[in-house]
């Protein structure tokens, strides 16, 4: 009898630990979802998106020669096509400033227009380019920052009609790199084993250990140019001062998942989105501290990529497959 009454105890202690360590495993949801579900005709994975200086028109690419613009702030779109020949390109970035646009590709694709794509004429290339273009970002009349997917960064102040090298050598095949509001950047190797940076003034990347045994899957920079770090099985770190190597504790947020995050994007400083496969989007309202699950997106078959803010009002969560989400801050 006694040994009957300590299983049944025991058992009883089980699913009571059990049932806990579940709930606490899964994150609240988010009391109102403010992410419209955009889809798109389109089985491309969508890389980038720009607006001109107006807000209502813009530009949205990705692989399979995916372009498409819209005029009323991203509510709608129409598919756009370019005449490239017979190449088949992957668009990789899009920027504006003003009414001048510009497009990277792979294959080695550079795009210009200066009408707010009413029309876009293609940039030849150097063959002895390092890498392929992996983004830009318009930075003034005639200038702008085009950086390659070997590290490769290059700036033009005459519209494209020629180009000077900011950094000397390459850092090597990477699978993301990011620019900082004040032109730092950050690229994370391809297998995720280390991570680079180069700030103006250096003339060579500098390569940095990750501090875990975790494979890093993307990084960052926040407004204030300090770092965020994406680690492999769903593990993000932030770093505590504008020094590369200055991170403050793993933050796991959420335990159950079991799919990995892609991107991290905030719109105003202090809230946090964070996207990843299989729809997975989660939020912190206070700088990482705790933690909502977006649940009404959980449905959406795509993985997400890319988040972007406009600004603090006006956002995109690019996805696959025609995937698009947009930021509507009036259902909050």
């Amino acid at each position: 009898m006694n040994l009957l009454l300590n299983r049944a105890k025991s058992l009883l202690v089980f699913i009571v630990v059990t049932f806990f360590c579940i709930s606490c495993s899964y994150l609240p949801s988010i009391s109102e979802n403010p992410w419209q579900t955009i889809n798109l005709d389109t089985e491309a994975i969508f890389a980038d998106i720009a607006f001109t200086n107006d807000g209502n028109h813009g530009w949205l690419v990705g692989t399979k020669s995916a372009l498409f613009e819209t005029t009323d702030g991203g509510d709608t779109w129409q598919e756009k096509t370019i005449d490239l020949g017979e190449a088949k390109v992957n668009f990789t970035g899009v920027s504006f400033f003003g009414d001048e646009g510009w497009i990277t590709g792979a294959p080695a694709i550079l795009l210009h227009t200066t009408d707010a794509g009413k029309s876009w004429e293609r940039v030849l290339l150097s063959e002895k380019l390092p890498g392929v273009p992996y983004g830009i970002i318009a930075l003034g009349n005639n200038t702008a920052e085009m950086v390659t997917n070997l590290g490769a960064i290059y700036k033009t102040t005459d519209g494209a009609k020629s180009w000077k090298g900011l950094v000397e050598g390459a850092v090597g095949v990477a699978r993301s790199v990011r620019r900082s509001p004040e032109g730092k950047y950050v690229a994370v190797s391809t297998r995720g084993n280390f991570y680079s940076t180069w700030q103006p003034g250096d003339q060579e990347w500098t390569p940095h250990q990750r501090n875990s045994s975790r494979r890093l899957q993307t990084m960052g920079f926040f407004d204030d140019d300090t770092l965020w770090m994406i680690a492999r099985g769903g593990q993000v770190q932030f770093s505590q001062s504008e020094n590369f190597e200055d991170w403050g504790e793993p933050i796991t947020p959420e335990y159950s998942t079991s799919w990995g995050f892609l991107d991290l994007a905030s719109p105003d400083g202090e809230q946090m989105w964070l996207a990843g496969g299989s729809g997975n989007l989660i939020l912190s309202p206070d700088n990482g501290d705790s933690w909502v699950k977006d649940t009404a997106i959980a449905s959406v078959p795509s993985n997400l990529y890319k988040i972007v803010f406009i600004n603090e009002n006006k956002g995109f969560i690019l996805g696959e497959r025609g995937v698009l989400l947009k930021y509507n801050t009036q259902t909050t």
